[in-house]
Parts: structure tokens; sequence; C-alpha cells
């Protein structure tokens, strides 16, 4: 994978390594390899983990899915399948697409659904009319499948979704939190795509972008069951303050569910899932461990500190910084030249009009934290490619940032304050940029600091 600055430049030699490092991780978390590292076929037997399934008293093998790494997904399954597919269709995020003949990539608006989503989650669905036992469902699903999968409950507007969708990415809560509500508003989420798929034999191929890789609420679960309730949904709604801003009748229908009037979301012992099997074929661990092995091969002393990174992205910067400052001053936890790797996902409660995400804000608060700071770099990379509704992946940032920034007559706290992160790292060179990557396993931070040794 191809990691760069904006602009790219040759200021700083050190900026090569630390690019090496976070391709290195994005290397790793190709899910095409993930499928054919778990996955094989032997004559007429397909191998998922162990377990054998048999290809030849399959009536049709339907495949569907969605998310930002489904078309690298499908392309791997063509491979294997090949002329034992009957029908498929994948819907991706615009511009997230591979060639492939026998499966439907269909593009998508996230993280905000739009009509396309619907309409192509539709067409996946009419796929699963006239299923059977005897029928095989292979269901793709990665990051991003929440709104690329969208099909709302009767009564619901797509508009009002919109609008919802909306206010929970700026509100600051978890995914865990959105997607409880999203699961109890979508006719697919929270196991509802396996009761479609019902009594087919249904296997799940799941690439993690979430914190823990719980399966429930990685693209709100469409083949999981369900722990969460209606009233889960509307507490999240009251949490966040969202009230009177959430449409009428998506609060309707909440509480027409929390009273028992509309269906809950199918749950753990239910028959849909008696054939359901959901694997995890990669996760933001693999891609942390890949980057350590690269800084490793570099020269630096490395230490995989956590995956389990959550909070206000810019408050987890100021324990990036803390700890190159503890590196730089004491050599702890590592002696320098040091490489820290961390992995998870980060939030942002967004107050201001600006242009940004959870990576390039943690970057320029980073940078605020680590001005001076010659020797020290912090790098916050989405894996998707996409950094919120941006076109950059994140940023890495130096102790020099700040200064290269008031040169050009930028403030960087002005721009924190404004959530409006992008301009100012564009302006600086120090946003990272990969265009699409077909893969989506978290969010991965790298804090590096040198010293007058030579690297590799």
């Amino acid at each position: 994978m191809v990691l760069f600055l904006t602009p790219q430049s040759a200021r700083d030699p050190r900026r090569a390594l630390a690019l090496q490092v976070l391709s290195a991780a994005l290397d790793a978390a190709d899910p095409a390899q993930a499928i054919r590292r778990l996955i094989f076929r032997s004559d007429d037997t397909l191998w998922v983990d162990g377990t054998a399934y048999d290809l030849a008293h399959c009536r049709r093998v339907i495949v569907i899915g969605g998310g930002k790494a489904g078309a690298s997904m499908a392309s791997a399954m063509e491979d294997l399948l090949e002329d034992r597919i009957t029908a498929g269709w994948v819907n991706v995020k615009y511009g997230y697409t591979e060639p492939t003949d026998l499966i439907t990539i269909h593009q998508a608006g996230h993280p905000v659904p739009d009509a396309q989503a619907v309409s192509g989650t539709q067409s996946m669905i009419s796929l699963l009319r006239d299923i059977t036992a005897d029928d095989l469902v292979i269901c793709l699903i990665s990051g991003g499948g929440s709104a690329l999968m969208s099909l709302p409950v009767p009564g619901i507007s797509l508009e009002e979704l919109q609008t919802l969708t909306d206010l929970l990415l700026r509100s600051g809560a978890p995914i865990e939190a959105i997607n409880a509500v999203r699961k109890h508003l979508s006719r697919i989420s929270g196991g509802q795509l396996a009761r479609l798929a019902y009594p087919a034999r249904v296997i799940t191929l799941i690439l993690s972008d979430v914190v823990g890789s719980p399966l429930d609420v990685i693209a709100s679960g469409p083949t999981v069951p369900d722990p969460t309730t209606y009233a889960h949904a509307l507490a999240v709604i009251e949490r966040y303050g969202l009230g009177e801003q959430v449409p009428g009748a998506i609060r309707q229908h909440l509480r027409r569910g929390v009273s028992g009037s509309v269906d809950e979301t199918p749950k753990l012992g239910d028959p849909e899932f008696a054939n359901v099997h959901n694997l995890i074929i990669a996760d933001n661990a693999r891609a942390a461990q890949a980057a350590v092995m690269q800084a490793e091969s570099l020269g630096f002393h490395t230490l995989l500190l956590s995956t389990y990174i959550e909070g206000e992205a810019r408050e987890v910067a100021k324990v990036l910084a803390a700890l190159s400052k503890e590196i730089a001053t004491v050599g702890r936890p590592v002696a320098r030249p040091a490489c820290l790797i961390l992995g998870g996902e980060t939030t942002v409660t967004v107050r201001g009009s600006g242009r940004g995400g959870r990576n390039q804000e943690l970057a320029l608060a980073a940078a605020l934290a680590i001005e001076g700071q010659e020797s020290v770099m912090i790098a916050s990379l989405a894996t998707d490619g996409t950094d919120g509704p941006t076109d950059a992946a994140g940023g890495l940032v130096d102790g020099t940032t700040i200064t290269r920034g008031r040169e050009l007559g930028l403030s960087a706290r002005a721009a924190l304050d404004n959530n409006d992160a992008y301009p100012y790292l564009a302006a600086a060179g120090d946003l990272l940029m990969t265009g699409p990557t077909n893969t989506n396993v978290n969010d991965l931070m790298a804090v590096f600091v040198f010293d007058d040794v030579a690297l590799a």
C-alpha cells in the first residue's frame, strides 16, 4: 500500500521510516490475503477455518454483504468459488471497487447512508427470496456496513435516517452506542439478515473495525444475535442530549419498540442463528503487530502498547505526547530510537464547522503537545484511507508542525476549536494520504522518538 504525505516532502528522511511502518500495517490488513489464509477449496469442499462445506450438495451459492473492504473480499471469494457462485451483491463505499465477474459491486454513501445504499440493500436481499436449507449464503462484512447496508424500517424515511446518523456521528457517542440505535431502525442489522437468510447455511466473514471485535457491533451485526434493545437505543438518544433534534418518527418508533408494539431484533438462542458461522478474518491487532515487526526491522526499539485505545481524540493525543516525553527523557517504556504502536478508535465531539476526522484531530492536538521536540513524530491513521468526511487517512506530525503552521499564518488552537484540522495539516504538508485501501481495521497510532543512532 502506497502511503504518502501532502505535499510529498524530503525535508526529513525520518518520515520515510514512519511511512514504512504504517504501510506494513495496511498490507497486513489486506482482506483478500486474510481470506486466502483461512479459507480454501478442495474439489467440491470449501474449508472455512477447519469447517467443511459440501458445495456439491448446494442448490445455490449466494454471496452478499457490505463494507469498505467488500470489493476485495468479493474478488477473493470469486477466485475460490469460481463457477459455484450463483449470484452475488456487495455494497461498498464510492471509489472502493475492484473488478469482479460474478458478484455485483454496488457503490453507495458512507458514513451517512444515501439512496444508493438503500436500493443496493434491496437488491441484495432480493437474492434471498425462496431461500431453502439447501442453499449456502456467504456474507462479507466489514467496517462501514452499517451505513452501506441501510434499509429503514417502515415509517422511517431515508432523510430521517440521514438526520439521525449525522447527529449520532457528531455527538461523540462510541460506535457501540451508535449501532444500538441503528439496529432498531433497520430491516437488516442486528441479526435480521440471518433471519432473512434462514433456513440456509450462512458463512459470515468479518473484517473487524471495532475495538475488541464484538461481533454484534461490527457493521451492526447483521448475522449476529443482538444483545441491545429498544430501551438501549432510546437511552442513547437521551444520554447524548439529542432529544428533540431526532426526527419525531424515529422517537415514536423506538418508544413503540419499548412498549412491545414492535418486534425486537433476534436474540441469542433464536433459531435463525442455528446455521450461521461467524468468523473474524482480520483485525486491528494483526495490523498493529505487522507495524511492530516492520519498525523492529528498521532498528527501532518497539512496543505494541494497546489495541484498545478509545476516548476523545485530543485527550488521547496528550497521552501519546506524554509517552514520547517519557521515552525522550528517561528511556521508558523503551529506549531510543523508539516506536510505540497503538490501535483502537477515538471519537470527536464536533462543536465547530471545520473539516477533519478523528485521526487528523488527534494528530493536530499531538502537534501542539510536542511543539519544539525535534526528535518526536506522532502519527494517527485510519486504515480505511478516509478519516471522517475527507480524502485524508490521518496525519503525521512532529515538533516543527506548529512552527511551520505559524509561519503560514495559521493557528493550531483555533483550528482545533473549529474541528478544522484538515486545512491546517494540508498546509503544513502533514496529511497522510492513501486513497481507498479496500480494508478497514480501525485506527493505528504510532509514536516515534529518534536519536542520532543510524537506522536501517
